[in-house]
């Protein structure tokens, strides 16, 4: 059975860090990544990193301030998120694919290419 599991959410002031794990159970991905629903907003792309090798995408807002990592050992996906800004306040998904890979990084912010996701966290970053 396949588990996502999400954990390392919180409440921070604006300027500060948290840091997110997923841990995954059941299988391997062959990538990985981080999406965010804010409220009143739609579900969002923040970051994926592909287990083999380790390439990593980031939506642009979170471009230097947010780093994605992977434990292969622990099958467990992390996102150390720093200088944060209220805008970053959501609920945060983790989510994994099985597919092998894509001809362009275009795919892997599309939530319909991942197979399996977890329960989300809850960020809230206050002013």
């Amino acid at each position: 059975q396949v588990q996502l599991v999400e954990s390392g959410g919180g409440l921070v002031q604006a300027g500060g860090s948290l840091r997110l794990s997923c841990a995954a159970s059941g299988r391997t991905f062959s990538t990985m990544g981080w999406f965010r629903q804010a409220p009143g907003k739609e579900r969002a792309f923040v970051a994926a990193i592909r287990w083999r090798g380790g390439s990593t995408y980031y939506e642009d807002s979170v471009k230097g301030r947010f780093t994605i990592s992977r434990d292969n050992d622990k099958n467990t996906m992390y996102l150390i998120m720093n200088s944060l800004k209220p805008e970053d306040t959501a609920v945060y998904y983790c989510a994994a694919d099985l597919t092998p890979g894509y001809s362009s990084s275009y795919y892997y912010r599309l939530q319909s290419k991942y197979d399996y996701w977890g329960q989300g966290t809850q960020v809230t970053v206050s002013s």
